[in-house]
């Protein structure tokens, strides 16, 4: 925390800047508010110490500038003779507090120890709102209301909060770098480092070198550089026994709790081959102290029509085109299909759905049976479904899209859809729709 001393007189400035500093304060002094302003901002680390009378621009002047900038800046105001009742319209306009000249350096010295703790609360629960935001804001990409992915985001709530490295397996294509990403941001190590590298992207020499050092042309190996925070090996099988070696030694070296978090990504699955067969069994029970392993998108329901239309919206308003209709056999289409390249798939399929709708022309089908022949499986997953689910998903789909459409206006979706006012609230009730999400 910085203490600015805002004095046009050099005398005060130094003499108060002496003190504070031998106090154990880190000082800045400015002989006007000018020249202060030029460096006090928004979420300044420190608090302002500032004479009321001063030419140009006055204390006054600068308090209102100060507080128009952040307004949990702590400021002291220093006054002379006759100037207390500026100094009550000062703390009336934000101001922290006042000493009047000539003042105890001693209270001097606890204003400014109480306006520092003061600020270091301030900065640290707007950085944790920041860091909240952000995990609201990953964890909110996981899209789906089906029970594996209800299970999976209340498992990474609760494993971001732990202290133990993480595995994260699932089919390619499932969301697994989306999930790491949602572990450090939702936990208590959201305002450190995340750094990622994929271990199968280079040769050993160089993953090495990226991983421990030395780094070329400066900079810091990738073990330092997110120390405290957290670092992420994608295709951690591809990891080389050495390596494995050296990686193991890195974590027995940090000890319990662990000052650096390891997630490691595994894409193995459904190979013919597990993680632990790949890596040595020592590193693979310290790396998997907690795992999290992915639902495949052809066991999450109608998750399937809620991500492609949330995917078809975004890539329409992308390419300035309308949504592509989906008619009530493709819907189910969607719902059969095996998803192989689960939902990274699904995002290209939609994509292609859009481009093509664009154009005019082709249609949905055709685009899952060219994946078909790209991958070889029929279109069809092999537990079936009863007819009702299938019917129920494309309702809810239909309705979820005809709400979107027309931002919430019931009248128009009624209108639309013809349905009577009563059965479209039974329905956006039992498939939980609420007017207020398309406002």
């Amino acid at each position: 925390m910085k203490v600015a001393i805002v004095d046009d007189e050099e005398d005060m400035r130094q003499s108060v800047s002496q003190w504070l500093a031998l106090s154990g304060f880190d000082t800045e002094t400015y002989p006007t508010a000018e020249d202060a302003l030029k460096e006090i901002g928004a979420d300044w680390p420190g608090v302002v110490i500032s004479d009321i009378r001063m030419p140009g621009m006055d204390g006054m002047a600068f308090l209102k500038r100060l507080m128009g900038l952040d307004s949990g800046l702590p400021v002291i105001m220093i006054t002379g003779h006759g100037d207390v009742p500026m100094a009550v319209e000062a703390m009336r306009l934000g101001a922290m507090d006042f000493m009047e000249k000539p003042f105890s350096p001693d209270r001097m010295t606890e204003l400014a120890k109480r306006a520092t703790q003061a600020r270091r609360t301030t900065l640290d629960n707007r950085a944790l709102r920041r860091d909240l935001a952000k995990g609201e804001k990953v964890i909110g990409k996981l899209i789906g209301t089906s029970e594996p992915m209800e299970r999976l985001r209340e498992d990474v709530l609760d494993l971001s909060q732990a202290d133990g490295h993480v595995l994260i397996d699932g089919e390619t294509g499932s969301g697994k770098t989306l999930v790491a990403h949602a572990l450090h941001a939702t936990g208590p190590r959201a305002g450190k480092k995340f750094v990622m590298v994929s271990c199968a992207a280079f040769t050993e020499e160089a993953l090495a070198a990226k991983l421990f050092g030395p780094v070329e042309e400066g900079g810091l190996p990738l073990v330092e550089e997110a120390r405290g925070g957290t670092l992420c090996l994608e295709d951690v099988e591809a990891l080389s026994q050495p390596l494995q070696a050296r990686l193991l030694q890195f974590i027995n070296d940090q000890g319990t709790p662990a000052e650096t978090r390891i997630v490691a990504i595994c894409n193995t699955h459904g190979e013919g081959k597990t993680v632990e067969d790949a890596l040595r069994p020592d590193l693979y029970y310290r790396l998997a102290a907690l795992k999290i392993t992915l639902p495949p998108l052809r066991a999450r329901g109608e998750d399937v029509l809620t991500l492609f239309n949330r995917m078809s919206e975004q890539f329409a308003d992308e390419y300035g085109c309308d949504v592509p209709e989906v008619t009530a056999q493709e819907a189910a289409q969607l719902l059969q299909a095996p998803w192989p390249g689960n939902v990274r798939q699904l995002i290209n399929v939609a994509e292609r759905a859009v481009l093509q709708s664009r154009r005019g022309s082709g249609s949905i089908a055709s685009l899952l049976m060219a994946d078909d022949e790209d991958t070889g499986p029929a279109a069809i997953t092999t537990e079936g479904k009863p007819l009702k689910e299938y019917v129920e998903s494309f309702e809810k789909m239909l309705i979820d899209n005809t709400m979107r459409r027309h931002k919430g206006s019931i009248a128009a979706v009624m209108e639309e859809l013809c349905l009577p006012r009563r059965t479209l609230n039974e329905k956006m009730a039992k498939y939980g729709l609420q007017r207020s999400d398309y406002l």
